[in-house]
């Protein structure tokens, strides 16, 4: 591979100041970062937010960090309940906000992208009713990006109503196939629910790729494992990558690992450096994108 450039999630670092997160996934070696806007991480509705912006833009030109931004924070915006509301609740108005004030966040940083998802269908709502919500909602989201030059990665999500690439690729038909909406590929989702394998879906999509996020996973788990300790092969994972031209970043989620986030951090480059080595001896000829 030409060399992939491999980030670390804020997310996994939840116990760690913003600043100091950074610096250690600088000192680490990772070339980049996504960032969830959360509470203590740059939190989109707090005052002051020029500023900060301002500040960690300086401080990851200072670290040599490239940047995504991701918008799953769980209780952000409603304290009470879990990643609520989303663009599926009988009012989305505080999601619809969240994603126009990341766009900017995400323009103001120079950020490769933007990441979102569509959430899970609330008790009570119609599958239709859901669909056609969550069009809408992201079709606010793709004028704000268009406006910004800020690219979007939608994100399928196991459990959510748009959990897999199919379901990624219905939704982008139903926007007219816009060039800002493009594709959030989370490698151990491939693993938990795609009926294809693993590099086959980096094959698929590789045209649509804008935003990578990596970890072990099981089939038919939903759950973020460290690496080498679910079923994934990474090595032709990530040749596949290097295979269809992403230059994105390939940003570790592990968002429950904030308890030893540091050295999780560094076993996770380790792991991802040896695994890019050996899927450079990874041999036959790719299958094309489509």
């Amino acid at each position: 591979p030409a060399g992939l450039r491999f980030g670390y999630g804020t997310n996994g670092f939840a116990n760690h100041r913003l600043d100091d997160a950074l610096a250690v996934l600088a000192d680490l070696g990772y070339q980049g970062v996504a960032l969830t806007l959360d509470h203590d991480h740059l939190d989109p509705f707090a005052p002051g937010l020029a500023g900060r912006v301002a500040a960690v833009r300086r401080r990851l030109a200072d670290l040599g960090l490239a940047v995504v931004i991701e918008t799953g924070a769980r209780y952000l915006l409603d304290p009470w309940h879990k990643h609520a509301p989303t663009l599926l609740h009988d009012d989305p108005a505080r999601r619809i906000e969240f994603l126009r004030r990341a766009v900017r966040v995400g323009a103001d940083l120079g950020a490769e992208a933007v990441s979102f998802w569509a959430g899970v269908r609330p008790a009570g709502v119609d599958p239709q009713v859901a669909w056609d919500r969550l069009v809408a909602g992201c079709a606010v989201a793709v004028e704000a990006a268009e406006a910004a030059g800020v690219p979007l990665g939608f994100e399928p999500e196991p459990g959510m109503l748009v959990e897999d690439i199919a379901g990624w690729r219905r939704l982008r038909a139903a926007l007219g196939e816009p060039a800002a909406f493009g594709l959030t590929l989370d490698i151990g989702h491939c693993r938990c629910l795609e009926p294809v394998s693993v590099p086959q879906c980096v094959y698929d999509v590789g045209p649509h790729l804008v935003n990578v996020q990596i970890d072990d996973m099981r089939r038919g788990v939903h759950e973020h494992l460290e690496f080498g300790t679910g079923e994934i092969d990474f090595p032709p994972v990530l040749r596949a990558l290097a295979d269809v031209g992403y230059r994105g970043l390939v940003a570790v989620e592990l968002p429950r690992h904030s308890h030893a986030a540091p050295s999780v951090a560094a076993t996770s480059l380790d792991f991802l450096r040896a695994a890019e080595r050996a899927g450079a001896a990874v041999g036959g000829e790719p299958t094309r994108a489509r």
